[in-house]
């Protein structure tokens, strides 16, 4: 959509829809990708973990008309 279109659109602001997920482990697990963690213990420690352990995934996005929110 372009300038121009958007100058068109009435109430087009109220079309934005702003969302997100964060998933949350029960054994602890931090995601490393999103969360950095300094510590002087050592790094190269191995702690071994199930190959799919039980998380909670809760997805939420915010907008003109309210927020909207998903716990599966």
């Amino acid at each position: 959509m372009g300038k121009n279109e958007i100058a068109t659109v009435p109430d087009f602001h109220k079309r934005i829809l702003f969302s997100d997920e964060a998933h949350f482990w029960f054994n602890g697990y931090v995601n490393k990708q999103n969360c950095r963690i300094w510590s002087g213990a050592n790094p190269q420690v191995c702690v071994e973990t199930p190959l799919h352990p039980e998380k909670l995934t809760v997805w939420c996005a915010l907008w003109a008309g309210g927020i909207l929110l998903l716990k599966r």
